[in-house]
């Protein structure tokens, strides 16, 4: 059985923006999402119109390469970056917590999600049913243009 585990990140994460962009209405962003960056190490709002989709698809295949629960302050983290402090030093500085907050939220209002009590959150057997379902598609497109992976996953 092919899992996220067997696909390539960027792929995975593309298809999986798209399948949440077109068929999970819960997952919608914000009116504010257009105009704020995605933490005090940016410098600008992003470029990409879909952004919030592929944030969300993001921390989903986080949630899922993590296995246990994963709190917002690790995801801060982990969407972190080096600050541009002008003549000074650059710094660590972490990532926004109201985008990946809100997030996390419409993915549990989408049942795709769970809060485990004083622990952060973790993925729903329905999500991982459906982030194994993504990554089987993307992994028959990743096979069709190097027949020579087809060893590696299901079988036919």
């Amino acid at each position: 059985m092919v899992t996220v585990y067997d696909v390539p990140a960027d792929r995975f994460i593309k298809a999986l923006a798209e399948y949440l962009k077109e068929h999970v209405p819960e997952i919608k962003p914000p009116e504010w999402a257009f105009f704020a960056k995605t933490g005090p190490h940016a410098e600008r709002i992003p470029e990409n119109p879909d952004w919030w989709y592929i944030r969300a698809a993001s921390i989903m295949r986080k949630l899922y390469m993590r296995g246990r629960p994963v709190g917002i302050e690790r995801l801060r983290t982990a969407y972190g970056g080096r600050a541009d402090l002008g003549m000074a030093r650059k710094h660590f500085k972490k990532g926004g917590g109201s985008n990946i907050r809100k997030i996390l939220q419409q993915l549990e209002a989408a049942g795709l999600v769970m809060k485990v009590d004083g622990q952060g959150r973790t993925l729903t057997p329905l999500g991982r049913s459906l982030m194994d379902r993504v990554a089987t598609r993307v992994f028959k497109e990743v096979v069709r243009e190097m027949p020579e992976l087809k060893k590696y996953g299901f079988p036919q």
